[in-house]
């Protein structure tokens, strides 16, 4: 059994430690929490990357890989999330868990440490950010945003996103966008680090075998240096309630054999705040959010109108989001058939089937969520933005009481905001 144990240790920075012997590595993090904006997203996901080049104990990746093997071969990795409409910037890092060191070596400290010298002591030339170190993330970055097109199925679905928020921040890509990305300085950067430091939440995980007190100790000393700021940012996320009269229709033409039509939804406010929330899981899950659910069984297999065909909450913005795959001229049946399918769970149309095979798969997946720390560390950076606090166990416990009762009227709240259909550049509808 694991427990979790949640601690403030300074204004805005929190920790939230769970303690288990399950693993043979403790895996740890520290993230920046910040709002989505057009304007700093590009420079807010770079930081992270131009951190992890080096800091002034360890001033290359070089001598934090050695540093890395001396400490029995531990990882560390960047990731830039998007939850909601708070984007995160995270560090995370692996190593052997105390339980398993030759003579009981202690690692937890030292590896903590060099987390807290990555993020608060960066590798500096004349007061900034190298200017070597900044032009190859750079590079990376714009080539990894450039990239995004060429995964067409999460290309449409980041495109439906845009189109369907375009007026919202969640409607911001969490790597920002190439020119805001071309135009970042080593002076610029290091401005808005300096400022994501005193502003932004911080957010501290850990996952591992030592005990709750001698983790916050060793996150409070290795973190002590941040600025003290009572005033950080909290997490916030505008839950537009209502979808337009008429769905908006955006269509893009590239050079692609296989048409992708995505199709947004409004929840009418249901989130992962909301009581109505585990009904709505379980609604994703018929419709659209397993194999066995209806969108796979009847659009895909039975009617073969889609290559493939699932949907997904962003459960942080009250959206439920389709995703197919179609030939060109199949656009106009396989959108409605689509609808036709959401009609059928407002309608009540869920056998007893449907229903224990979505809760069984929902549940398995949260009880499993233990197998995997990297897993549990995302699903807590969740909470963490949400604001609330509520085990997975908690969850799957909610979902066992949910009725198809429920599930119908939550279903009845949906409301279609946007399509967005990528076809090729000789297709006719």
């Amino acid at each position: 059994m694991s427990q979790v144990i949640q601690a403030q240790l300074f204004p805005g920075v929190n920790l939230t430690a769970v303690h288990t012997n399950k693993f043979k590595s403790s895996y740890f993090g520290v993230s920046l929490l910040t709002a989505l904006d057009r304007d700093r997203a590009a420079e807010n996901a770079l930081v992270p990357w131009v951190l992890r080049r080096g800091c002034r104990t360890y001033p290359d990746l070089q001598a934090i890989s050695t540093r890395l093997d001396e400490l029995y071969g531990g990882a560390l990795e960047v990731t830039i999330e998007k939850k909601g409409e708070s984007q995160c910037l995270c560090l995370n890092a692996s190593f052997l868990d105390d339980a398993f060191t030759p003579g009981e070596e202690q690692l937890l400290e030292p590896a903590v440490s060099l987390l807290g010298d990555i993020l608060l002591h960066p590798y500096t030339e004349n007061g900034v950010f190298s200017k070597e170190y900044v032009a190859g993330e750079q590079t990376n970055l714009i080539d990894t945003i450039r990239a995004q097109v060429n995964d067409k199925r999460r290309y449409s679905m980041l495109r439906l996103g845009q189109e369907m928020c375009r007026r919202e921040a969640f409607g911001i890509s969490k790597l920002g966008d190439e020119e805001s990305a071309a135009a970042i300085t080593a002076d610029s950067l290091w401005r808005r680090y300096q400022a994501l430091l005193s502003t932004a939440q911080v957010e501290l995980f850990y996952c591992g075998s030592a005990a709750p007190e001698r983790v916050q100790q060793a996150f409070k000393t290795a973190f002590a240096k941040l600025p003290v700021n009572p005033d950080r940012e909290q997490s916030e996320c505008e839950l537009r309630i209502t979808a337009p009269a008429e769905p908006n229709v955006v269509e893009e033409a590239l050079d692609v054999t296989q048409g992708k039509l995505a199709m947004g939804f409004r929840t009418d406010g249901i989130g992962v705040w909301d009581e109505e929330y585990p009904a709505l899981m379980l609604l994703n899950a018929v419709f659209g959010g397993t194999s066995m659910s209806k969108l796979f069984m009847n659009v895909r297999e039975k009617l073969s109108l889609c290559y493939f065909a699932s949907s997904a909450l962003e459960k942080f913005k009250g959206l439920m989001m389709v995703s197919s795959g179609i030939e060109f001229e199949k656009f106009r049946q396989a959108k409605d058939e689509i609808l036709a399918q959401l009609d059928a769970c407002r309608r009540g149309e869920i056998s007893d089937e449907e229903l224990d095979g979505a809760r069984r798969i929902l549940s398995t997946a949260l009880h499993t969520l233990t197998d995997s720390q990297r897993r549990l560390a995302d699903y807590w950076l969740g909470q963490a933005v949400a604001g609330i606090d509520e085990t997975p166990e908690q969850l799957a416990q909610r979902l066992e009481q949910v009725s198809k009762e429920q599930i119908v009227q939550v279903a009845g709240r949906m409301h279609l905001d946007t399509i967005f259909f990528l076809k090729g550049k000789e297709a006719q509808q």
